[in-house]
């Protein structure tokens, strides 16, 4: 089966930027793995990211995921894409309620889209229900914790029915609790949906101990690799 992700020799410069952020970077995702990107601030590990889901161009190299070319005009296969950036934190004043930032999820799945609303609506509750905030689906999002909204986010992508899950720093600024939390609710969405994952992380912790390999990024390049213990991972 081919690989989900794969960047061959990849090359890219943020605009303005004098020098390349990632110099040469090859790697590869195979279905229902979960890699860890870690290494110290700066290093590209976000940029790795961006470059897999289209939102920066590559100056060279290769990008393919999910068996397609990705390019910035990849909107439908970033569809398939469930995208979490770094220190995604909805403000006190954010207007939306949980169960709309799950639904916005299926927007855009279907032309007809009136005709889908009660399909989509099962969807989010579902998610809702399984990554356990369906008591508030009701409230504002930006008056939740920080672990509550990060679950809220974990439930829109099995909204989404994402076949890849993108995930930057998702247990940062987290408590022990609310980061062993998180990582159960991956391997959750993870194995509900059967996809992959990329998480990148910058600390030790449950969530890169549940993922299959981890690989070091400094300065733009990938420094080590390595195939961490898996420890048994709590299912709710």
């Amino acid at each position: 089966m081919d690989d989900v992700v794969s960047l061959v020799d990849v090359l890219a410069t943020y605009e303005g930027e004098r020098h390349a952020t990632l110099a040469g970077i090859t790697l590869s995702v195979s279905p229902s793995e979960q890699l860890a990107v870690t290494g110290p601030n700066g290093a590209g590990k976000t940029t790795i990211l961006e470059v897999i889901n289209g939102l920066l161009p590559v100056t060279s190299g290769t990008v393919r995921a999910l068996g397609q070319a990705v390019t910035p005009a990849s909107h439908r296969l970033r569809a398939q894409i469930a995208y979490v950036p770094q220190n995604l934190f909805f403000t006190p004043d954010t207007p939306f309620l949980v169960r709309d930032v799950v639904l916005a999820a299926r927007f855009g799945r279907s032309k007809r889209w009136s005709l889908s609303m009660a399909e989509d609506r099962g969807h989010a509750e579902r998610a809702l229900a399984a990554v356990g905030i369906s008591d508030l689906q009701g409230r504002p999002v930006g008056r939740l914790s920080g672990g509550q909204q990060r679950k809220a986010l974990l439930a829109r992508a099995l909204a989404q029915e994402a076949k890849l899950l993108l995930l930057d720093e998702p247990t940062a600024n987290l408590d022990p609790e609310a980061k062993r939390e998180v990582a159960d609710l991956v391997a959750l969405v993870r194995r509900d949906l059967g996809a992959a994952a990329l998480v990148v992380s910058h600390e030790s912790g449950p969530l890169l101990d549940a993922s299959d390999r981890a690989i070091r990024v400094e300065s733009g390049r990938i420094v080590a690799g390595s195939r961490p213990v898996r420890i048994p991972v709590t299912s709710h």
